[in-house]
């Protein structure tokens, strides 16, 4: 072996700004460090594409989720829009590029790289996956669903090709992907088929941080965007042989489900014992230092304390909960294992709205929601009901008709009074 040359040794000290004093050093600071050894490198060797690349995956390891001007995203994509004219084929800079605008405000730059990543590696079930974070965040739910049904399959080639006895943690990440795209589209039938294949998944390899999101959140994706709140108030975990101890975030998530289904089955007691289980997880978290999935789990909580002071008829206290819950969901960008919240903070503070008889103070929740999660189908149908309870004929069509479109074959009962209205309208 030759001695490392220069630019070796450059590369590993960069990488070396990371891990030094890793005990006792936070996980922020040493991203920042990364970051500066990076940009000394990326000064250093401008004409070596991967010091760019690097450079850019050290911005966005940076970056701080709650900053909504995107300074490192933005400042990463600029040099991979660039490095990615020079080298339209590479993998690397593709996927860069996808989680540099994986954001509501910055994901139609990532378009055209989604499109064409998966055709760069084809049998790379991640690579399959990835465009689908650009097309759930423009609510193109038939790029969404064509990306992880090749991704899923993708996986379990995989799977089959290494010898993994189980199945690959890859498949449940597209999987909750897969459900969360059916669902918008109104898409029963496949959502559930979907759904009763993850009830034979028993052993995934390895166990990790996105198998337990997928455990946790499908089956209460399922349940809470189909309002079945008896089926949500008795949700048990997937599988008694997986270790959710590791995982305080997605556990909470099942307790979520399981609080919203009994607050709309009038079982206040049981909610409030979903509730109290929900901030045990939440203090975990803070111990941990985990600020970011510590607020995810009080979304949840102010959202479950919201609607139970709104069924105990404490209307203010309910309203005051619920916005506070959209003002923090607002403030934190989505973690990239989730497509989506499992039921957005300010989607469901106008249901709440809408219950309490204030259609258009709800049809301004409903826009803002979609502002963020557009085509969601909820989130569609509740805009669209809203502006026509108070009123507003013609945005009440353009929230139906776009439900409409998007949700082509679907017999949920919402499309048929979407298409009811739309015929009333029509026939004016």
């Amino acid at each position: 072996i030759e001695k490392k040359t220069k630019r070796e040794d450059d590369y590993l000290n960069a990488i070396g700004a990371f891990y030094t004093d890793h005990k006792t050093t936070d996980h922020a600071t040493r991203c920042n460090n990364f970051v500066k050894a990076m940009e000394k490198l990326y000064t250093d060797y401008p004409d070596d594409p991967e010091a760019g690349i690097f450079y850019a995956l050290a911005l966005n390891g940076a970056a701080n989720p709650a900053d909504k001007t995107f300074e490192k995203q933005k400042k990463a994509g600029v040099i991979l829009d660039k490095l990615v004219a020079a080298t339209p084929e590479h993998p690397g800079i593709i996927h860069y590029i996808i989680h540099s605008y994986d954001y509501p405000e910055l994901a139609t730059l990532a378009l055209p790289a989604a499109r064409k990543y998966a055709s760069i590696a084809p049998s790379s079930a991640h690579a399959q996956h990835m465009p689908s974070h650009i097309f759930t965040r423009l609510g193109l739910w038939e790029e969404e669903i064509k990306s992880n049904i090749q991704s899923t399959e993708s996986a379990k080639c995989y799977a089959e090709s290494t010898g993994i006895k189980s199945h690959w943690d890859e498949e449940l990440h597209g999987l909750d992907y897969l459900v969360y795209g059916y669902l918008q589209k109104g898409d029963n039938v496949h959502a559930k088929q979907q759904y009763d294949y993850l009830k034979t998944i028993k052993e995934v390899y390895p166990e990790s941080f996105k198998v337990a999101y997928a455990y946790a959140a499908i089956p209460v994706r399922y349940m809470l965007e189909n309002r079945l709140w008896k089926e949500a108030s008795q949700l048990t975990p997937h599988t008694e042989s997986f270790s959710w101890r590791p995982f305080p975030w997605q556990k909470s998530i099942r307790h979520f489900g399981r609080a919203m289904g009994a607050v709309n089955t009038g079982d206040l007691s049981a909610a409030k014992s979903e509730l109290k289980t929900m901030n045990i997880l939440r203090d975990t978290l803070v111990n941990q230092k985990d600020v970011y999935k510590a607020n995810q789990v009080l979304v949840q909580i102010k959202t479950v304390d919201a609607w139970i002071n709104f069924k105990e008829g404490k209307t203010d206290a309910a309203l005051k909960l619920m916005n506070e819950a959209a003002a923090l969901e607002d403030n934190t960008q989505k973690h990239p294992v989730t497509p989506g919240e499992v039921l957005p903070a300010r989607e469901l503070l106008g249901d709440m709205l809408l219950q309490m008889k204030k259609p258009a103070e709800a049809l301004t929740a409903y826009e803002a929601s979609l502002k963020t999660h557009p085509n969601r189908f909820n989130g569609l149908f509740g805009a669209g009901m809203a502006a026509e309870l108070s009123g507003n004929s013609e945005k009440a069509k353009t929230h139906f008709q776009q439900l409409v479109s998007i949700s082509g074959g679907s017999e949920r009962i919402e499309v048929r009074k979407a298409k009811s209205f739309l015929s009333k309208y029509n026939s004016l």
